[in-house]
């Protein structure tokens, strides 16, 4: 355990040292937030009932979060570790395979608390954000749909062969369902067969669930069966197709 947590703090002082990663993962939604925000308030609207444009936005860009450090952050991390040797290397030590890539996991989720409770500070501070329905359910839901994210993670750092091919594929299927799960801008203004369509999305599953507890503090069950069905099948996919060199 010792050793967990020391390689743990190492990779979370690693990861703070890349600025861009930490300013997408971190900074983006907040910035997203305070330009729409800026642009339409968060007064209480009758049709939104009763909600604010912020107050509705937030449990999307929360999955905006968990995205980007599941399809972005964990395969390119891992993919230059491998290509480096930090992997094989690793690996060698007397730590368990298990505990290195535990540490990822721990990271990640460090990362996704803290983007999380920035999100909703300033939401709060500026915005007068309406807090959840269910304070405390919220962490399981979060933690649920940022581990089936890492899972996909691990699974594209296992078949792409270079840190570049990992960035690249991983923008191309993470920014479609950014924009079309509800994560950056509402569903409702999309037309219905846009949202039809987006409902077969990971993302689209993720941001229903989150927002179905933030709103009305219950679990959406086709959301959780569909998130956990990702998790499982990611873990399943992974363990086969990780590579350490």
């Amino acid at each position: 355990m010792k050793s967990f947590l020391k390689l743990t703090f190492a990779e979370l002082k690693l990861q703070l040292r890349e600025p861009i990663g930490t300013f997408f993962t971190l900074a983006f939604p907040v910035m997203l937030m305070l330009l729409f925000g800026t642009i339409f308030g968060n007064e209480p609207l009758p049709f939104l009932n009763g909600y604010g444009q912020v107050d509705l936005s937030v449990p999307g860009y929360i999955g905006m979060i968990i995205g980007t450090i599941g399809m972005l952050g964990i395969p390119i991390t891992l993919s230059n570790y491998r290509e480096q040797g930090i992997l094989r290397r690793l690996r060698a030590t007397p730590l368990q395979s298990r505990a290195v890539l535990w540490s990822q996991v721990a990271v990640q989720v460090c990362m996704t608390a803290v983007g999380v409770t920035l999100l909703v500070i300033v939401s709060s501070l500026l915005y007068d954000l309406r807090l959840p329905a269910a304070d405390a359910m919220m962490i399981p839901a979060i933690l649920l749909c940022a581990f089936s994210f890492f899972a996909i993670g691990f699974v594209l750092a296992g078949v792409m062969p270079t840190p570049r091919t990992a960035q690249a594929v991983g923008m191309a299927i993470f920014y479609p369902m950014l924009f079309l799960s509800g994560a950056a801008m509402p569903r409702f203004i999309m037309p219905e067969t846009v949202q039809r369509i987006a409902e077969w999305l990971p993302l689209t599953q993720v941001v229903i669930l989150l927002e179905d507890m933030w709103f009305t503090g219950e679990w959406n069950v086709t959301a959780v069966i569909v998130v956990t069905a990702v998790l499982i099948t990611g873990l399943i996919v992974s363990r086969y197709t990780f590579r350490w060199e």
